[in-house]
């Protein structure tokens, strides 16, 4: 994914109110082609009346949305023709076939009537629909009615795909397997989706956006969000320990703490790695090492760092 590559949705200084009091204050945001951006943030953040805003189901009232290159308020047709939407409750038909339903949301999505069977046959191919079609929406399991919601946000192939707490509500397996389905989107679409769970951002997002009390307060890769705030370290299990001042001695070391007899918690500065050196001294003094695993900040940690810093 190219830096350089123009950006599929771009939303600049989105604004809006409800009566007099503004919920989304200044929200700017980019997404790429190819990307999987999570809107993080508590429940009553803003993260549903943003992706609202996205879409084009609720107007700003000020800013700017660009899809695509079309301009969201200018342009609506072409805009929302690249857009695929789930809001939190899936807009489904309960009393109808998956496949009637499928084929209702394609005609309204303007996709040429000699395409739509083909379409029909790829989106269940690729949501895991293949042996649903004749099946009453009412009657699926929660998480199939979510397959079918991811469904028909996917029967025109937009190039943005936008999903509003798209696990919640499902048990652990239904979780799973949405979240193996959004990762997969990932590769051929572009994706935001918003979530209160830290466990969805690890594992399928590519970048994360923090909201707070309407605000995008932090954004930045998965990986980096993992180290905010957080001092670089490693848990050393030694066998022979030394004493503690003989690992505090060595060079970018700045903090030992012992955990058991044999394993210690070290803090180092963040230009620095002594765990080569540690190892070499352990081989050399006789303190045998068993394991040196680097310490990793916990998501919830991090995300309750950020928010309460706000």
């Amino acid at each position: 994914m190219s830096d350089a590559a123009p950006p599929t949705l771009s939303a600049r200084n989105l604004s809006r109110r409800f009566g007099q009091r503004e919920v989304i204050h200044d929200v700017s945001l980019e997404l790429r082609r190819g990307e999987v951006l999570g809107l993080l943030g508590h429940n009553g953040a803003g993260k549903s009346t943003t992706l609202q805003m996205l879409t084009g189901a609720l107007l700003p009232h000020s800013g700017q949305i660009e899809i695509c290159g079309f301009d969201l308020a200018r342009q609506p047709a072409q805009a929302k023709a690249r857009i695929g939407f789930l809001p939190e409750t899936p807009p489904l038909y309960r009393e109808m076939q998956v496949d009637s339903y499928l084929k209702f949301a394609a005609k309204l999505h303007r996709v040429p009537r000699t395409q739509i069977a083909d379409a029909l046959a790829e989106t269940k191919r690729r949501c895991g629909l293949q042996d649903s079609g004749k099946k009453i929406i009412g009657t699926l399991s929660k998480g199939y009615q979510q397959r079918v919601g991811i469904a028909q946000a996917l029967i025109h192939q937009p190039e943005v795909i936008i999903l509003d707490e798209p696990t919640v509500g499902l048990d652990p397996t239904q979780i799973r397997d949405i979240r193996a389905l959004i990762r997969e989107l990932g590769d051929a679409h572009s994706v935001i989706l918003s979530t209160h769970l830290l466990g969805e951002v690890e594992s399928i997002c590519d970048r994360v956006e923090i909201m707070h009390h309407g605000r995008i307060i932090y954004g930045d890769s998965s990986a980096r969000m993992q180290q905010y705030g957080h001092q670089p370290g490693f848990i050393v299990t030694l066998l022979a320990a030394p004493e503690l001042a003989e690992l505090q001695a060595i060079t970018g070391v700045q903090q030992v703490e012992p955990l058991s007899a044999t394993q210690f918690r070290i803090l180092h500065t963040a230009d620095t790695d002594p765990g080569t050196a540690l190892l070499a001294f352990a081989a050399q003094r006789g303190w045998q090492a068993k394991q040196l695993v680097p310490l990793q900040a916990r998501l919830e940690d991090v995300f309750v760092q950020i928010t309460e810093n706000q």
